[in-house]
C-alpha cells in the first residue's frame, strides 16, 4: 500500500520539473511519507505543516465552499497543499515549478491515497 503510493510520488517527483519535495501529512501535520530531492528545512517545522487546516478553515469562513488547495509564491519556491482530508499532500517546488502540471495530476492523486485515507481514519 505505501510502497505504491511512495512509489507514485517518487515519479510525479522526477517527472515535473522543478519540483523539489513532496510530503503527505494528516491534518494535524504529522508526516506519513517525505520525498525530497533537495534539502527543505521550512517544509519539516511542524507550525509549517499544520498551516493547511487552519488556512483552509479560516478560507472557508468566507462562505465560498470547501477549499480544495492552497497556492503560495514566494521568491525562490511555490507550495501548493492540496485537500485530501483526513490528508493534506503539500508540493514544494522551485520558482519555476510547473504547478498547472500538479493540479492536473489531482485526479490521480485522489485514486492512490485511498487505502491511505483509510488507514489513517481507522487508527
Amino acid at each position: 500500500m505505501t510502497d505504491d503510493v511512495k512509489r507514485f510520488f517518487s515519479n510525479m517527483l522526477h517527472r515535473v520539473a522543478g519540483l523539489r519535495c513532496v510530503m503527505v501529512t494528516d491534518r494535524d501535520g504529522v508526516p506519513l511519507i517525505n520525498l525530497e530531492r533537495e534539502k527543505s528545512e521550512f517544509v519539516m517545522k511542524p507550525a509549517f505543516l499544520s498551516t493547511f487546516t487552519l488556512a483552509a478553515e479560516q478560507s472557508n469562513k468566507l462562505g465560498l465552499g470547501k477549499n480544495r488547495n492552497i497556492i503560495s509564491v514566494y521568491a525562490d519556491y511555490q507550495v501548493v497543499q492540496m485537500n485530501k482530508l483526513p490528508l493534506v499532500v503539500t508540493f514544494i517546488g522551485a520558482e519555476n515549478c510547473n504547478i498547472g502540471h500538479i493540479l492536473a495530476m489531482d485526479q490521480q492523486i485522489d485514486v492512490m491515497l485511498e487505502e491511505l485515507k483509510t488507514a489513517v481514519t481507522d487508527s
